[in-house]
């Protein structure tokens, strides 16, 4: 790391959390650019969760998943 990015992180690291964590909001977007893709996902998201609260699916606990995705790796 060098000089300037150390003095960097010392002077973030010293930023009230609230700030920190708008910047790090914002370096993490300017890392992961797909507008396409982020909005790609958001819908079905939001589809998914229609889908859920309207009852035509239903939810299945993590445990489960992890549980049937190790299953079929077998």
């Amino acid at each position: 790391m060098s000089q300037s990015t150390e003095a960097l992180e010392i002077a973030v690291l010293q930023l009230p959390t609230e700030e920190r964590t708008r910047l790090l909001d914002r370096l993490v977007a300017s890392l992961d650019s797909d507008r396409a893709r982020d909005a790609a996902w958001d819908q079905l998201a939001a589809q998914r969760d229609a889908s859920i609260e309207g009852g035509s699916q239903q939810e299945i606990p993590g445990p489960d998943v992890i549980a049937r995705l190790r299953a079929r790796l077998k």
